[in-house]
């Protein structure tokens, strides 16, 4: 058998080194067009900004490696220019010397992977304008900071590589401002959890553009639809499309975007063809529709699969579900499955809760708060997606949360989850369980919940009961409009305060104590609604939605 596999990084050196496990006879052939055929395109942003100060520990493999380990040509500087499927054949360049030939397959794994998108903005092409991509893209702006010693940079685009890109910059010493047309950073998120992580990168010192974007780049003057910066660099970072066009001028099929369609098994419309990575169209876990979801963990397993079907092995892809999760200087942000705004997309009857708990025992010394926010199909209970902005512990928390999707988990099954514990690890109800908890007074009736954009419409005029259970101290730091402060602790000696007739809307700091007061009031016959989130997740939205606002202003 022998496989030609056009492009490495992930998905294509994945393929790659497991086939040879699986057949220690097949002739397998890497093509890669670049220098690199296995490298950390996900640490790039850590060279850049010194974490990571060897080059060569970018490089995951070698030619000369592959060889010694997995008996496998890799032929780097070698780039794939036209598939005949037909005849079998794959038309190679050697661009070092210019030269095409011609290789035979019987087999053939695509996995091009994707590029970065270049919009057609005047002065993009600038010699201060750069993308991240490979090694090369990642030499050539550390070298021009070293060069130029450039003061100042702007990141267009607030998605994952843009925000590492940023705090990057800024650790490499650069006044960074993050442009981003959308009106949060991080498209997974929804705008509440985005708002802790505005508020976290402005206190780094990290400026924020938002509902913004680039109309002109005028060497170190970035012309916005709103206003301007004056930057010594900039880094594109607005996304990526699959890199596709040898799959589709040989037939392979596409969508809209330029994916590769492949069946469960990675395989395209032509036969002994198959596709892996960026490169292809994925099918989201959760709504089951075609998705495009470019992450490596992905990758590899699509290699992995591929691999085994040609080996002989039936294996298939399930799905991608979207999982994430980003380093933002001590501050952990993950996500899994889907937001609000894909739930409603796909018109998905959806609940939601939100906790704020400790990263380990209240009582051993250095913990940190996580705020995490679970969203669950209301007939079915099963978990839809989850979201979590904390330091210390968030990454494991959204694993867990992650797994339990994976395997057809409700929200209420979180409660019955045996987690390790130990004080400076977790508390004996875990973060992870309290969501569960939450949850399933919800579902269960015993709490009822209204949300921070209920707030505002909330009648002021005396037809409901607006009460904050906070203590005297925490009220008087700020307040929401219209509630009266009797604080937990004195609730049930000022029940006559309270009418009875009336529904009584409630608040304490994270929903917490408010929870408490809701048990209590209904306990003596009241109608109870607790805000979820509380004050905390209310105060961070509020504020941060004046953001673009005041940035636009700023500008002028």
């Amino acid at each position: 058998m022998k496989t030609i596999i056009i492009g490495g990084v992930a998905g294509g050196a994945s393929a790659a080194a497991r086939l040879r496990r699986l057949d220690e006879k097949a002739e397998i052939i890497v093509l890669e067009k670049g220098e690199f055929v296995s490298f950390a395109n996900c640490g790039l942003p850590y060279y850049i900004g010194g974490e990571i100060t060897d080059k060569s520990a970018l490089t995951l493999q070698s030619p000369e490696s592959f060889k010694a380990r997995f008996n496998i040509d890799v032929r780097i500087f070698n780039e794939a220019v036209n598939i005949n499927p037909n005849e079998k054949t794959v038309t190679v360049k050697n661009v070092l010397t210019g030269k095409n030939y011609t290789e035979t397959y019987e087999t053939l794994i695509l996995s091009p992977g994707a590029a970065p998108i270049i919009p057609d903005i005047p002065g993009i092409s600038s010699a201060n304008v750069f993308t991240l991509r490979n090694i090369p893209d990642t030499i050539k702006i550390k070298n021009y900071i070293n060069t130029e010693k450039p003061k100042s940079a702007v990141v267009v685009g607030g998605g994952y590589i843009g925000v590492e890109m940023a705090e990057n910059l800024a650790k490499a010493g650069l006044d960074v401002s993050i442009v981003e047309l959308a009106d949060h950073l991080i498209a997974p998120l929804d705008f509440d959890m985005a708002a802790d992580m505005h508020r976290y990168i402005k206190e780094k010192g990290i400026k924020l553009f938002l509902h913004n974007g680039i109309t002109a780049f005028e060497h170190n003057k970035i012309i916005l639809q709103t206003g301007e910066i004056h930057a010594d660099m900039v880094i594109l970072s607005v996304g990526v499309r699959p890199e596709t066009a040898i799959a589709r001028a040989c037939g392979i099929k596409t969508n809209s975007r330029g994916s590769i369609v492949t069946d469960s098994r990675m395989r395209t419309n032509i036969p002994d063809i198959y596709a892996v990575g960026d490169a292809v169209e994925t099918e989201n876990y959760i709504t089951k529709t075609p998705s495009f979801i470019p992450l490596a963990g992905p990758a590899n397993k699509q290699g992995r699969i591929a691999a085994d079907n040609i080996a002989g092995y039936e294996s298939e892809y399930t799905g991608t579900q979207g999982s994430a999760v980003l380093k933002l200087f001590d501050m952990t942000v993950a996500t899994t499955g889907l937001n609000e705004k894909d739930a409603q997309l796909n018109k998905i009857d959806y609940d939601k809760t939100y906790i704020y708990s400790s990263s380990h025992a209240s009582y051993y010394p250095n913990g940190n708060m996580m705020s995490i926010k679970a969203l669950w199909d209301r007939k079915s209970l099963k978990i839809i997606g989850a979201q979590i902005i904390g330091f210390d512990g968030a990454d494991k928390r959204m694993d867990v949360i992650a797994s339990a999707i994976r395997f057809g988990g409700k929200i209420t099954d979180l409660t019955r989850l045996e987690l390790c514990y130990a004080p400076p690890f977790s508390s004996a109800k875990d973060p992870v369980n309290m969501l569960g908890f939450a949850a399933e007074n919800i579902v269960s009736g015993k709490i009822k919940q209204f949300f921070w954009h209920d707030v505002e419409a909330l009648p002021r005029d005396n037809s409901i009961t607006l009460l904050d259970v906070r203590t005297v101290t925490e009220f008087k730091r700020g307040k929401i409009d219209g509630f009266i402060n009797i604080p937990l602790d004195s609730l049930r000696s000022e029940l006559d305060a309270i009418p009875k007739n009336k529904p009584v809307y409630v608040h304490c700091h994270s929903g917490l104590r408010s929870y408490i007061a809701c048990r209590i009031l209904q306990g003596h016959g009241y109608n109870c609604y607790n805000l979820a989130g509380g004050w905390r997740l209310y105060e961070s939205v509020i504020n941060e939605k004046t953001v673009p606002e005041y940035i636009c202003t700023e500008c002028k």
